[in-house]
């Protein structure tokens, strides 16, 4: 038996091929999508062997890195969010900026899959000598945000891509963790559902730096326009989401064009004033603070998790608790104390 191990071992060593991240690196920097693509494929790797190359390519890009505007985009369901980054991707693409769109796409609970269809639902985008789109599954991650979606943004930005785009799975809690990784951070409503106003809590509409009203065309325009004055007089007075920028709304038509330079605009505003000020810088000092935070508690779960004296008790102390022999607290104090004691032994 331990001569078959030694062999596996051996043929899974053999197999694993030599990851050269001085490569990979150059190939970034040179503006090789195929490479960006290799890049963030490797650090999205669950695969612990995978780690610490993903962490020396990281490491590597940190220099080229912080050099565009990241944009977060999410809204009610049925709101057009494909259709509006795409024309607004795509604009920005014809006036020479380079556009990268991390696109989550929600990871089935059961099985871990997820359609990853967003290049086919952005063609034109897509096939845009300027543009980048990744689609990631969420993998059941809180809000659907991949877990490595900062690792991902760097990587692009290191590519020259000076506009990056997350896009979420939709209205939930992915708002409060997108806003915490963007610097702007933009909702889309739609008219023509009712109460329309029932489709943004007031919790998610602090959140926003801008909403905008999308399918403001056609028969649709009219009703589009009197729900952006509605948003707009609610706005006045909630609390903004950025320190000296007060909150509007806006009307588009992502099929015709209409508005899309405005809020194109706006953005720019925003970022002047937010860099003149000062709030910019501080804000991504913060988030780079909070990031780590989230990482250091991601990797105590994997180390407590993978630990083999906890695979082995945590099915003892589940049953325990199922069966009423033991509380709650009780099994988790336990569970930490032993895996405190094997880590120190």
């Amino acid at each position: 038996m331990k001569n078959n191990n030694e062999k596996h071992t051996k043929f899974v060593k053999k197999n694993r091929r030599e990851i050269n991240t001085d490569e990979i690196l150059q190939g970034i920097l040179a503006g090789n999508r195929a490479m960006l693509a290799k890049g963030i494929t490797l650090i999205e790797s669950n695969a612990q062997h995978h780690f610490e190359s993903a962490q020396e390519l990281l490491q590597k890009v940190l220099p080229y890195t912080n050099k565009s505007i990241r944009i977060g985009i999410s809204g009610v369901p049925g709101a057009g969010k494909s259709t509006f980054i795409e024309r607004f991707g795509t604009d920005l693409c014809n006036s020479d900026h380079k556009v990268a769109v991390l696109a989550i796409d929600p990871s089935s609970t059961i099985t871990g899959g997820s359609i990853l269809g967003d290049k086919t639902r952005m063609e034109l985008l897509s096939g845009h000598e300027n543009a980048f789109i990744r689609p990631s599954p969420s993998e059941g991650t809180l809000g659907g945000v991949h877990r490595k979606t900062r690792e991902s943004m760097l990587l692009c930005e290191a590519a020259g891509f000076d506009v990056i785009i997350i896009e979420t799975v939709g209205v939930g809690q992915s708002e409060a963790i997108v806003r915490g990784m963007t610097d702007f951070f933009m909702l889309l409503a739609i008219t023509g559902a009712g109460d329309e106003l029932q489709g943004m809590k007031k919790g998610i509409m602090e959140l926003a730096d801008a909403i905008v009203v999308n399918k403001a065309d056609g028969d649709n325009k009219r009703n589009a326009m009197v729900t952006k004055e509605e948003y707009n007089r609610i706005l006045h007075f909630l609390q903004p989401a950025t320190q000296g920028w007060q909150t509007q709304a806006y009307a588009c038509s992502s099929i015709e064009g209409d508005g899309i330079q405005e809020i194109w605009e706006v953005i720019q505003d925003f970022m002047k004033q937010g860099k003149q000020s000062g709030v910019f810088n501080e804000r991504r000092r913060f988030q780079t603070k909070e990031w780590m935070n989230q990482s250091l508690s991601h990797q105590l779960h994997r180390v407590f998790f993978d630990n083999q004296q906890m695979r082995s008790l945590l099915p003892v102390l589940e049953q325990e608790v199922m069966n009423g022999d033991k509380t709650v607290s009780l099994a988790v104090m336990e569970a930490i104390q032993t895996f405190l004691y094997n880590l120190n032994k």
